[in-house]
């Protein structure tokens, strides 16, 4: 028995906060929405796709944003995220990390 791959990652957010997930999910990863099961889809929350990556987002009750644990998606062109500074503390990437619209942490990592 072995892992064959990764299928998704899941982030909690707020009840209503769907809008706000596009918008940045979206809008400024590029990321697409993915449809939800009509079973699911009666939660609430918002599933995204892109290239070999799946992001699901549910709704939590007593929503804490993710600050410590993240995702980290690889990208090719950091600069086009934002203006802070990267690091270079993992060898072999450029990173930066950003919050998505309701706090959670995203790592984002550019090979050098």
């Amino acid at each position: 028995m072995s892992i064959r791959g990764l299928h998704h990652v899941q982030l909690a957010a707020p009840k209503g906060s769907e809008p706000l997930l596009r918008e940045f999910y979206e809008g400024v990863l590029g990321l697409r929405e993915a449809p939800k099961p009509p079973e699911l889809a009666e939660r609430g929350g918002v599933w995204f796709r892109g290239d070999g990556v799946e992001v699901h987002l549910g709704i939590e009750e007593d929503f804490r944003p993710a600050r410590k644990a993240h995702p980290a998606f690889l990208v090719d062109d950091l600069a086009a995220y934002g203006d802070e500074v990267p690091d270079e503390l993992l060898p072999g990437y450029r990173r930066i990390y950003v919050s998505d619209p309701v706090g959670n942490r995203i790592e984002l990592l550019q090979p050098v």
